[in-house]
C-alpha cells in the first residue's frame, strides 16, 4: 500500500506560477512512476505529467513547456506550474504505481482567475 498527500494549491492569477508537492509512505520501494493528473467539474481525469522511475517525463500538449515534473527522491514528485491559464483550474492529484497497483492522492485544487 502506497499513501499519497499532495500540498501546494491554491488561487493565481493568469500568468502566474505554482508548484505543488506530493509525498508518498508506506510501500515506496517498490514505486516504479509517478506522476499528476487533473479533473475539472463535469470533465474526466486528465494526464498532467508522468515520470518513471529511471525515465523521460512525458507531458500532453495542453501543458509541454509550460510545466515541469521532478522526482527529487523515491518518495516525493513535484510539478512546476508556470505560465498559468485559467483552463488549468482543476483538482490536481499525484498518482504513483507500485507493482501493478494504482495509488491516488485526496487532490489539490488550483484556481487560475483574475
Amino acid at each position: 500500500q502506497v499513501q499519497l498527500v499532495e500540498s501546494g494549491g491554491g488561487l493565481v492569477q493568469p500568468g502566474g506560477s505554482l508548484r505543488l508537492s506530493c509525498v508518498a509512505s508506506g510501500s515506496i520501494f517498490n514505486i516504479n512512476a509517478m506522476g499528476w493528473y487533473r479533473q475539472a467539474p463535469g470533465k474526466q481525469r486528465e494526464l498532467v505529467a508522468f515520470k518513471p522511475s529511471g525515465g523521460d517525463a512525458a507531458y500532453p500538449d495542453s501543458v509541454k513547456g509550460r510545466f515541469t515534473i521532478s522526482r527529487d527522491n523515491a518518495n516525493t514528485v513535484a510539478l512546476q506550474m508556470n505560465s498559468l491559464k485559467p483552463e488549468d483550474t482543476s483538482v490536481y492529484f499525484c498518482y504513483a504505481n507500485s507493482n501493478g497497483n494504482h495509488y491516488w492522492g485526496q487532490g489539490t485544487q488550483v484556481t487560475v482567475s483574475s
